[in-house]
Formats: C-alpha cells, structure tokens, sequence
C-alpha cells in the first residue's frame, strides 16, 4: 500500500502538469564552457564548492577570454579538478523569465535576476553615526545618479534594528533614487544592559576629604557602568548584523553567480576569522601608553571588549560558510572619509574622563585603523574589496561594480570529504602573464546537517520576517480562493534544492512547508503547515524529481489588507525558501 503523502500526490500530477505550464523550468545541464554554474555550494548529498575570481590587469582592466585550463585551484595546498567554470560575458547574460499566471509566485531564480550580476547598496545605521549616514546616503543617490549604467541590477537595503529592504532588486534608476531619497538616517538605539548604579554621594555636599573621597567613589562607579553599557552595545551590535547577515545569505543564495554587496559603514563589529578579531577603542584606550589617567571606565570597557571578543566565534563560523555558499562578496566603504582623530564627536560633550586630546586623537585613529583593516579582512576573506580614507564614497561604489566584468566562477569537488566544520584556504593562480587575482581566501568546511543547537522552528519564523524573499529553497505557488470558501496554497517544491538521503528502499524526504497571514501591522492572524518526513520508492522518486514535489493546504479568510508568507524548509540542513504573496 502506497502511503497517503504518495497516493495524494500522484492524484495531483495533472495539477502539477498545470503549474509546471506555467511556471516551472527544469535546469537543464549544459556541456562545456557554457555551463551554467550549480546552485549554491551544499545541495542534495553533493558538495560543490564555487570560488568567484576576479582577474585583472595591473592597471586593474578586466582581463578576457580566460579558458577553464588557464586557471589552478588549490584547497589547502592540494590542486582540485575544475568541473564548472562560467565566464563573465555567460554570467552577465540577461534572460527574459516566463511569465507567470494569475495567482502564481516564484522564488526561483529566474524570477529574483533573470541573468546578470545583482548588488546589494547596504546602509549600516547599527555601526554608523546619523551624520555619516547621511553622507553615505548622498554619495550613493550620486552614484545612481551619474554613474549607474545601463542592465545593472540593484537594490538598496538598510541595517537598523533588522535588516530592511528599501528597494528589492531593479534596473530602473529612477526607482532606487526614490527609495533612496525617502530613507531617513537614524541613530541607533540599544536599551541599557543593566540597571545604573546609585549613589548616596551624589546628593552629598561634603567637600571635606571624606566627602570628595565619596564623590570620586561614586564617579568611578558611574565610569564603569558606562563602560558595561558600551560593552553591552558593541555585543548587540555584533548579534544584529549576524543576524543580518544571516537574513542576507538567505535571499542571495539561490540566485546564480556572484553577489556584491556594497557595506557603508564606519566599522564593522567582527571579522569572518574570529579567532583573528581586531581590538576595540576601549581595548585600544586601555592599552596605549600614551593615554593618561585612565579611568575605571576603561579599564573596564576595556576588558568587558577583551573577554567577548569570543563569545559569537560559532555564530561568525556558521555566518562565514553561509555567505561563502551564497557567493557574497563584501565591499565595506568607509563613510567616514578622511580623519585626523581631533573630529569634535558628540559624546566628546558629555565626557568626563580626563583624557588629553592628543591622547583621545591618538586612541580614535588607532581605533579607525583597526576598524579599516578589520574592513579589508572582510573584503579579502569573501573576494571583495575595501574602500577607506577617501572622501568621494560613490567613487568605492563604482569599484565594486567594475568587478562584475572581470569575474569568473569556478566551481569543483572538494577531495577532502570530511566536512568538519574546519577552516579551508583556497589559492587560485592564472596562467597568465601580468595578471591579478582576487577571489575569497577559503571557507569553513560547515555541513548544515550537522550543526548542534539548531531551532527549525525559530529559523523558519526568522525567515519569514525577512522582507525580500528567500532563495535556499526554490518553490512556486498557487494562491486562490476554494468552492468552500477558504484559501487554498498550492506549493511545488523544487526537489534539486532540498537534500534526499539514501534509504532503505529509496530516498528519504525530510521538509516542511508553512502558511502564515500577516495583517499589515505585522501580526500573524493565522498559520498551517505540513510536513514530509519519509522514504519514497525509487519510482516515485524519479517522478518527483521530474514534476516536484506537489503540496496543499487551506488557510481561513481574513478580514483586511493582509499578506500571505510562504516558507519551505529543509529540515535536514536548515535551509529556507519563502514568497511573499497577496491574499486572493
């Protein structure tokens, strides 16, 4: 006897046949250097490692009419065999996607970039003061504006308190101007981490020695904790652009080729290596000789820095692999421009510490330069570039596009097979005299299968809060109202982007498919979902990896303007897919 997941789905192939007219498109593998690269690094029980590299000349020029015999890979010193190599003229290809019908979403990639290269313009409000905001923000409406060129696609995204889309992905210079010209620069505001200290000293009006004794007491214990605060800051800025990054790798992920993401920022909270993190401005205060009088407070800040600089080492690690899948390759700018360290700040007003200024300009310049190469570090670990100390911010901007013409993806095998969670260095060289070559520097060897302390159900509800849709699973669905006066979905998953594990007897399926209704305030007025957690025959198989994987269900009818999110989960690796869709 056929179970009932199989029985009910191989009673709606015709309705499978019907969406499939409509919307789906098989990947078709192409021989030679045509090829089209894979989905992203960790699909199926296969393990493709992509690697984005852009080749230059000296004078920076894209170099052409590379060939995939032109090119060496190694993985930890060891030379791999090419088995995908796609050219930038394949990879900037624009391709125009089906049309879809009435009532029918896509997450698929074909739908997110119909060929050509994307790229992320990211405000970062966390890490950045409101006055560089606001500069950023200019120099980018600059660069749309005088240097945007025709067949770029864009969109503008911002990083507060999560991670916003302001405009998704366009060619339409107009479109990214308005959405730019409508973002307000904002500063970020974190709630205390602790209750302030009191004081009875603070009411006291003894000057004598006791009392000046007291008071001094009581300012140090003010002193530390404002230290514990800007501890307690620096940790919530970290979780935010993990989590933010996190939310990124996802909408990127299933979109082919490579991804450049344009980072405005004035620092960025960690690096991708940890265990190689730069020392903060507290940490600097408290170690410089030439700062004098140092306080409670930075002595305090400063080891409160020191001793987290660990604490998100595993949350980084996973981050790391999930960008280094994704194809992601960071530009962080430095909206800050040109310094001298004697910038009058605005919580210069409210310090009390008796730092001389030679000593404050000292500590803010070692803290610029550490922050600056903490931003080339990120840029040298995903295959991007840094761009800091100068003042024309749109200028670093168009930099990062020029990169688009002069990359290749290479894609192979790894011949280590044993995925355990350890860092791997990649080194690729060109056979090519007076070339340069810029690509990631490795990535951690992460099998999503295998990571300890996974929530499936906090990670489909994150997903679903994410305002672009996601692409590590591909899906389509059908939205419409039933003769019973509900509203169906109708979801056909893309079986290549989930995993399927040998069984006995056939291949295991492990996924779930979720519903939710969301009024236009952000509250959820009802949900479903459905899981699929068995094997299926061979035969059965091979029709699903043909038609999909076909699943229904009714959601009641609510009252408004309201939204409908669709998520799809591999619940064997974690990955996401959702879409975003109207109520019928």
């Amino acid at each position: 006897m056929c179970p009932d997941f199989v029985n009910r789905y191989c009673a709606r192939l015709a309705v499978a046949g019907l969406l499939a007219s409509t919307t789906w498109v098989p990947v078709q593998a192409q021989q030679g250097g045509s090829q089209e690269p894979p989905p992203p690094t960790i699909r199926v029980n296969t393990r493709v490692v992509l690697v984005d590299v852009v080749v230059t000349d000296k004078q920076g020029k894209p170099v052409s009419g590379l060939k995939a015999a032109d090119f060496t890979v190694q993985e930890k010193g060891k030379a791999q065999k090419i088995a995908f190599f796609t050219t930038p003229e394949e990879a900037q290809k624009q391709n125009s996607p089906p049309e879809l019908g009435p009532g029918i979403y896509s997450n698929k990639p074909e739908f997110r970039s119909p060929g050509g290269p994307v790229t992320v313009l990211l405000i970062d409000a966390v890490n950045t003061p409101f006055r560089d905001q606001a500069y950023a923000r200019l120099q980018m409406l600059k660069y749309v504006k005088q240097q945007m060129k025709p067949g770029q696609r864009m969109g503008v995204f911002a990083l507060t308190n999560s991670l916003r889309v302001l405009q998704d992905f366009t060619t339409d210079p107009q479109v990214l101007i308005t959405a730019l010209e409508k973002y307000t620069p904002q500063e970020q505001q974190f709630k205390a981490g602790v209750v302030a200290p009191v004081s009875a000293a603070l009411g006291s009006t003894d000057l004598s020695a006791g009392g000046l004794a007291m008071l001094e007491f009581a300012q140090s214990e003010i002193s530390a904790f404002q230290a514990i605060q800007v501890g307690y800051q620096l940790d919530r800025r970290v979780e935010v652009t993990l989590i933010a990054l996190r939310s990124m790798a996802r909408m990127l992920a299933g979109i082919p080729g490579r991804k450049s993401v344009v980072w405005l920022t004035a620092a960025f909270p960690f690096e991708l290596i940890p265990e190689d993190r730069s020392l903060s401005e507290a940490e600097l205060m408290e170690s410089l000789p030439s700062v004098k009088q140092k306080s409670v407070g930075a002595t305090a800040s400063g080891s409160i820095a020191a001793t987290g600089r660990q604490s998100h080492s595993e949350e980084i690690r996973q981050v790391a692999a999930e960008l280094a899948s994704a194809q992601v390759a960071i530009y962080p700018v430095d909206v800050r421009g040109l310094m001298s360290g004697m910038e009058f700040l605005p919580e210069d007003a409210d310090n009390r510490q008796a730092v001389d200024s030679s000593g404050r300009a000292i500590a803010r310049m070692s803290d610029a330069a550490a922050s600056q190469e903490t931003m080339r570090e990120i840029a040298a670990e995903t295959g991007g570039k840094a761009y800091v100390n100068q003042n024309e911010i749109s200028v670093g901007v168009g930099l990062a596009m020029a990169d688009d013409s002069a990359s290749y993806t290479l894609g192979y095998y790894p011949e280590d097979k044993k995925w355990d969670g350890k860092y791997r260095s990649i080194k690729v060289k060109v056979d090519r005299d007076g070339t340069e070559v810029r690509h990631r520097r490795g990535y951690f060897a992460v099998d999503p299968s295998q990571v300890n302390g996974r929530k499936p159900e906090q990670e489909v509800a994150d997903a679903l809060h994410d305002m672009a849709p996601d692409t590590q699973v591909s899906f389509s669905a059908q939205v419409k109202k039933t003769d019973q006066g509900k509203v169906g979905v109708s979801f056909l998953v893309d079986p290549k982007t989930v995993s399927a594990t040998d069984s006995s007897g056939g291949k295991k399926l492990n996924l779930a498919v979720y519903a939710a209704v969301f009024s236009p305030e952000g509250k959820m007025l009802d949900n479903a979902s459905q899981k699929v957690d068995q094997v299926f025959k061979e035969d059965v198989y091979q029709q699903i990896l043909q038609h999909g994987i076909l699943l229904h269900m009714d959601l009641n009818p609510q009252p408004g303007k309201n939204q409908l999110r669709l998520a799809v989960q591999d619940l064997s690796t974690g990955m996401v897919g959702t879409i975003n869709a109207a109520m019928p």
